[in-house]
Parts: C-alpha cells; sequence; structure tokens
C-alpha cells in the first residue's frame, strides 16, 4: 500500500473540519464577530415582532449570504498571503473584490432588513419613543459625566495612560456599561426590557473586547472600567429614581 496516499476523510471528519474553520473565522476576524453579534440580534428581533415564515426564510438568506461572503473573503486573503512575498497590485485587487462583495452582502441583508422590520416596528417604536421621552435624561447625563469623572480621576490616581486612551481603567468600557444601566433602569418595567437590556449589554461587550483586541487596554483595565460605568449609574439611578 502506497504510504504517500492520504485516507479520504470520513463525515465526521469533514463536518469538524467544516467547524474548525468557522471557529477560526470567528477567532481571528473581528468583522465576522461583529456579523455574529448583528446575525443573533436580528433573529431576535424577529422572534419579538413575530415576523411571517417567507419573511424568516428572506433574513436567514440574507445572514448566510453575509457570513458565506465573509468567510470567503477571509480565505482569500489568507490565500493570498501564502503566495505573494511582496507588494502586488493584483494581490491588493483581489484582496479588494472580495471585500467589495462582503459590502454588498451587506448592503442586502440591511435592504431586506428594512423591508421585514418597518413596518412591523413602526407601532412599538412609537410607544418605546413616548417611554423615552418621560426618561430621566437628566440623570442619564450625570451618570455619564460621573462615569467620565472617576476614570479620569483613577487614571490620575493610578499615572496609568491618558485621559483619552490608555491605562486603568477603560474609558471607553465604563461609558458603554454605564449605558447599558441607564437603558435597562429607563425601561422599567416595560416587556421588552429584556431584550433592550440584552442587546444594549452585548453592545458594551463589544465596545470592551475592541479595546482589548487594539492593545490598547488589558482584561483588567476594560472589566474595572465596565465595573464602574454600572456601578456608578446603578447607585445613581437607585437612589434618585
Amino acid at each position: 500500500m502506497n504510504a504517500s496516499r492520504r485516507r479520504a476523510p470520513g463525515i465526521l471528519e469533514s463536518f469538524n473540519y467544516a467547524f474548525e474553520g468557522v471557529i477560526h473565522v470567528l477567532r481571528t476576524q473581528r468583522n465576522m464577530r461583529i456579523h455574529f453579534v448583528i446575525a443573533a440580534a436580528v433573529l431576535i428581533a424577529a422572534v419579538w415582532v413575530g415576523v411571517g415564515k417567507l419573511e424568516l426564510i428572506a433574513l436567514l438568506i440574507s445572514i448566510s449570504f453575509v457570513l458565506i461572503a465573509e468567510m470567503i473573503n477571509s480565505a482569500l486573503e489568507a490565500g493570498i498571503d501564502v503566495a505573494t512575498t511582496s507588494f502586488d497590485p493584483l494581490a491588493k485587487l483581489a484582496k479588494d473584490i472580495a471585500a467589495g462583495a462582503v459590502l454588498i452582502a451587506t448592503v442586502n441583508a440591511v435592504a431586506v432588513g428594512y423591508l421585514v422590520f418597518a413596518d412591523k416596528i413602526a407601532n412599538r417604536s412609537s410607544r418605546l419613543i413616548e417611554r423615552l421621552r418621560d426618561a430621566p435624561a437628566e440623570l442619564t447625563l450625570i451618570a455619564l459625566v460621573l462615569t467620565i469623572i472617576v476614570v479620569i480621576a483613577t487614571k490620575a490616581l493610578t499615572g496609568r495612560g491618558t485621559p483619552l486612551r490608555g491605562g486603568l481603567p477603560s474609558g471607553h468600557a465604563a461609558v458603554a456599561f454605564a449605558g447599558w444601566m441607564a437603558a435597562t433602569y429607563i425601561l422599567g418595567d416595560n416587556r421588552h426590557r429584556f431584550l433592550i437590556s440584552t442587546l444594549t449589554f452585548l453592545m458594551a461587550l463589544l465596545v470592551a473586547q475592541t479595546r482589548v483586541e487594539s492593545g490598547v487596554h488589558s482584561l483588567l483595565e476594560v472589566a474595572y472600567g465596565g465595573l464602574i460605568g454600572a456601578i456608578v449609574t446603578l447607585v445613581l439611578f437607585q437612589a434618585f429614581t
């Protein structure tokens, strides 16, 4: 038997390799993670507004189209990087074309999402806007300003980073989680409170993740910033509402 011949992978192994590819793209490509979070949010919103079967099919196809385009783009970029060791205008053009394909898929998904959700959320949005209009906007603003003051004061005490970049704690994470806590309290007993609170929490997590990935902050600095923002806002809303 020729030892150089490789055994064809079984069905289970093929699925394993496919999942490894998806996981690799999620680990290494920030845009893919953003697409996944948005896809999850869209599907949750679809359940919330009660879309029909055909509308759900359109959403699933659009979501898949974006994710597939992003993965092909990542695979093409990796292949080009392996094949070329110096700048090549054609290699750049190939990457630009692949990125353009992702852009077209994303624009299509946005258009489909608008057509599906526009009419369904119009009435609910008007009710939510009315509630937000009566919300304690001044208290929210005070909470955000106080959070920024605490962040700057802490950076001054620790002597690490600048007021707008780096150091302990992360100001971006602090403001993001302060916004999450404020949104949660503003909605009060609204029946969509859990959904909106979850979505704003996920967005705050994305902000924190980008600060760590960009190398501006460590995980500890981001976690400390998020904790400051959440606690300051929680204390203010508990005390004055």
